[in-house]
């Protein structure tokens, strides 16, 4: 199952009086090389994000302030994570529907993806996403 392999990380902390630093390094703390990072930011009460699945990429999701829930399914089963801790991030391999919601005032989600933006990677349709995941065995 897909499922068990999306995990939280610890990433690293270094705590100072001044503020505290976190930081994550490519194949070291994430499996993969960093080519996109992005971030949604002032997404208003009561929407979701994601909504869709991709079939190659691998992703990190940090919350790097506030918090909200990531709902996560693979075909076969579904789990909910609550992120809401700068210093720990969500790994999400391919093939993984996600959704995103339960913003709160103010949170801010960092994506660390493997690839460039690329369309074709993309489910966008759920039982699309299904009838592909479903070919594989749990």
């Amino acid at each position: 199952m897909n499922l068990n392999k999306c995990q939280t990380v610890d990433l690293p902390r270094i705590n100072d009086p001044r503020g505290n630093l976190t930081f994550v390094e490519a194949n070291r703390h994430i499996p993969f090389d960093i080519r996109r990072v992005y971030y949604l930011y002032d997404v208003p009460g009561g929407a979701e994000r994601g909504g869709h699945a991709h079939k190659a990429l691998h992703q990190l999701i940090i919350a790097m302030s506030g918090s909200f829930d990531i709902h996560l399914d693979d075909g076969y089963a579904k789990k909910t994570i609550h992120m809401n801790r700068s210093y720990y991030g969500l790994y999400v391999c391919p093939m993984i529907w996600r959704e995103i919601d339960n913003f709160s005032s103010g949170a801010v989600c960092m994506v660390l993806a493997s690839d460039y933006y690329d369309e074709l990677d993309y489910y966008r349709e759920y039982n699309e996403f299904i009838r592909d995941a479903q070919k594989v065995s749990p």
